[in-house]
């Protein structure tokens, strides 16, 4: 079987490795579908916990190989990723602001439901795109690309989408929605990654001095919603100190994956 994948060309290698991924966040945020009657408490303690996973995903896995392959391309490094950085927060911020007119007619829980899938997608699309650039590699020979190497990336950043997909479902549930459409919009975050792998793949060689950008884009935007929406809802909780532990435990969950399979 591995013979096989092989001598699959890379960009349809891309596309299965996108498909993978998308499917490891679906299985997250199938986590719903466990759930009767979820209690305050315990969700708070997933919306803390999720806050640790995106904290820490936005450094190693966004804003750390940003700075890498900012370097390697020979730009302004503190320019491109703060520029980078900034965005992303400005566009969550933008939004925040744009959600807020519609504060009638959209509830808080929703608001912060829909920054968190909107922050979450956002991620996914520059993994997407490295997963693909991973991929994409292989057809030009480029310093240090091999199939094992591509298909490592594809699979640490797949058990990273696993906990990610639960922190856009467990949200959602939280305010009522129900399992099938929470899952439905947990698994839809990382829809866009087997479309982005495949554009990685395609246009390997161009998208390379935008990446770090973007990386650096979704690191802001991860941030905003974490420090905006999530930990202050889950400090909401009387018990406000053991929330505090569930982030650390997120953290520590992201940065062992990320440290694994870097």
């Amino acid at each position: 079987m591995t013979l096989s994948f092989e001598i699959v060309h890379p960009i349809v290698q891309a596309l299965c490795a996108g498909l993978f991924t998308w499917s490891l966040t679906a299985l997250g945020a199938s986590i719903v579908f466990f759930f009767k009657s979820p209690k305050k408490t315990f969700m708070d303690a997933m919306l803390g916990y999720a806050s640790g996973v995106m904290i820490a995903a936005s450094y190693w896995s966004l804003l750390s190989p940003a700075i890498q392959m900012a370097s390697q391309l020979n730009m302004n490094v503190i320019l491109m990723v703060s520029f980078g950085f900034l965005s992303g927060g400005f566009v969550l911020f933008s939004g925040d602001l744009f959600f807020s007119n519609f504060q009638k007619n959209t509830s808080s829980d929703r608001k912060r439901s829909l920054m968190l899938m909107f922050s979450m997608t956002l991620h996914n699309i520059p993994e997407g795109l490295a997963v693909g650039i991973g991929f994409g590699s292989l057809m030009f020979e480029l310093e240090g690309a091999t199939l094992a190497s591509a298909c490592l990336l594809a699979l640490g950043i797949g058990l990273q989408n696993f906990p990610e997909g639960t922190a856009v479902s467990v949200p959602l549930l939280r305010e009522g929605v129900s399992r099938k459409k929470a899952f439905f919009y947990g698994q839809l975050s990382g829809a866009v990654e087997p479309l982005a792998a495949v554009a990685g793949a395609l246009m390997v060689l161009q998208i390379q001095r935008i990446l770090p950008f973007m990386l650096s884009f979704a690191a802001g935007a991860m941030i905003y919603v974490v420090v905006e929406e999530l930990i202050p809802e889950s400090q909401t909780n009387h018990r406000k100190d053991y929330m505090a532990l569930f982030t650390l435990f997120g953290f520590i969950t992201m940065m062992i994956l990320d440290i694994s399979f870097s």
